[in-house]
C-alpha cells in the first residue's frame, strides 16, 4: 500500500504594514535638490598579475588583441603571427559613481568585473584605464590593486568549488577625476525641489513651509514633483540657503490606499489606508486526501483462472473551519486583520480573500500583484 498523499495548500509568509500617522520628515529626506546628482561611468581594461586565473585567449581572443594595441602604444612590437597563451591576463570592464561636486584630482571608488572566461581576479592589478560619461568624454583615469572577497579552487578532475563571486573586485580610491562637471546649482534665480515620490498635498505642505520660512512667494509649484524656490545668487549664500531649506520639516501626505501581493512568496502589504465596505466573507480550508491501494484477486484452487492485482483509489474531501466574517462599513485596518486572524486564514487564503473583495467592490483600494 502507497502512503497517504495530501494535497494542500502551500502556507506561505503573511506581512502587514501598519501605519499611523505620518510624523514630520525634513525636505532632505522627501526631495532633492535640482542638478545635484551623481554621474555613472564606464570604462574597459586590463587586470594583469593573475596566477594562472586570467582569460583563456582561445575562447576571449579580444584579450590579447588589447593587450598587444596596449604594448604596441608603449612601443612594444608584437608579429602579427604571434598569438600570446595568456592566463595571468584578463579583460574587464570598469564602472563607477561620479559624485556630484566632484573636482579634478579628487578619488572615487571604482568596481572592476570580468568580461571573458576568466576564473578570477583576486591578486590582480588593473592597468591604467579611461572612465567615460554617458557623452564619450573621459572625466576620470582608473588604476590600482583589487581587493576581491570571493576566492575559488579547481581540482584537476574538473570539479570547481567557489565561494562570493571571485571575478569581481573593487579598488577604493581607485580613480583619480580628470574633469569636473557642469555646475548646474548656481544658475538661475531659484533652485528647484524634486520628490522622491510625486504627491499633490506633499508638494502643497512644501510650499506653504517654505513660504512661511522664507515668506510668501517664496516659492511656487511646477508640477506634482518639483517646486521652485528663489535663492540667493552668491554662491556662498546659496549653499547657506539651502542648508536651511533641506532642514525645514513639514507633514507628508499620506500614502494611497493600497494592497501589494508577492504571487511568489505570499507576502501581503496592508497600507493604513485600506477601507473595506459591508461585506460577508467565507472561506475554508480545503484539504485533499488520495489513498493509493492495491487488491489481490485469488482464483479457486479447481478453475483455470490466474491470479490479478487491482489497484484502488480512495478520494476524500475535507473542508475544515468553513466559517462566514463580516466586515462592517468602512472597516479600517486593525478591523481587516483582527477578522482575518480570528479565522485562521492562511496567506493564500487572504490573497484570495483579497481578489474576491476587488472583484465584488468592496475593496477601496488599489490591488497590485508584483
Amino acid at each position: 500500500m502507497k502512503p497517504t498523499l495530501p494535497v494542500r495548500c502551500l502556507l506561505l509568509s503573511f506581512a502587514v504594514l501598519f501605519a499611523g500617522a505620518a510624523p514630520a520628515e525634513r525636505i532632505k529626506d522627501l526631495a532633492q535638490v535640482g542638478g545635484v546628482r551623481s554621474n555613472p561611468l564606464v570604462g574597459y581594461g586590463l587586470v594583469v598579475g593573475l596566477d594562472n586565473s586570467g582569460d583563456r585567449t582561445s575562447q576571449a581572443p579580444f584579450t590579447v588583441q588589447s593587450l598587444k594595441n596596449m604594448l604596441g602604444e608603449l612601443g612594444v612590437n608584437i608579429p602579427p603571427n604571434v598569438n600570446p597563451q595568456l592566463k595571468n591576463v584578463a579583460a574587464v570592464a570598469i564602472h563607477a559613481d561620479l559624485p556630484p561636486f566632484a573636482k579634478p584630482g579628487q578619488p572615487i571608488d571604482i568596481t572592476v568585473s570580468s568580461i571573458g572566461n576568466a576564473v578570477s581576479l583576486r591578486g590582480g592589478s588593473l592597468l591604467m584605464a579611461p572612465l567615460r560619461g554617458a557623452d564619450g568624454e573621459v572625466y576620470a583615469i582608473a588604476q590600482g590593486n583589487l581587493v576581491v572577497g570571493g576566492f575559488g579552487a579547481n581540482g584537476k578532475d574538473g570539479s570547481r568549488v567557489s565561494v562570493n563571486v571571485p571575478s569581481v573586485g573593487r579598488i577604493p580610491n581607485g580613480a583619480i577625476v580628470e574633469r569636473a562637471l557642469p555646475d548646474a546649482l548656481n544658475t538661475g534665480d531659484a533652485v528647484t525641489l524634486n520628490l522622491h515620490r510625486g504627491d499633490f498635498t506633499t508638494i502643497s505642505r512644501m510650499v506653504a513651509a517654505l513660504d512661511q520660512r522664507f515668506g510668501a512667494g517664496s516659492a511656487h509649484a511646477v508640477d506634482g514633483v518639483t517646486v521652485a524656490v528663489r535663492a540667493p545668487v552668491d554662491p556662498g549664500a546659496r549653499i547657506g540657503f539651502l542648508a536651511q531649506v533641506e532642514n525645514l520639516e513639514l507633514t507628508p501626505g499620506t500614502a494611497p490606499a493600497k494592497v501589494i501581493v508577492n504571487a511568489r512568496t505570499g507576502t501581503v502589504i496592508i497600507g493604513a489606508q485600506v477601507r473595506v465596505m459591508p461585506a460577508a466573507i467565507t472561506h475554508g480550508s480545503l484539504t485533499v486526501t488520495i489513498t493509493e491501494s492495491a487488491n489481490v484477486s485469488q482464483p479457486d484452487a479447481f478453475s483455470r483462472g490466474q491470479t490479478v492485482v487491482t489497484p484502488q483509489s480512495s478520494v476524500a474531501i475535507d473542508a475544515e473551519g468553513s466559517r462566514m466574517f463580516k466586515f462592517e462599513g468602512g472597516a479600517t485596518l486593525d478591523e481587516i486583520v483582527r477578522a482575518v486572524n480570528e479565522v485562521g486564514a492562511a496567506p493564500g487564503d487572504l490573497i484570495a480573500i483579497l481578489e474576491a473583495l476587488k472583484q465584488a467592490g468592496a475593496l477601496r483600494a488599489e490591488l497590485e500583484v508584483i
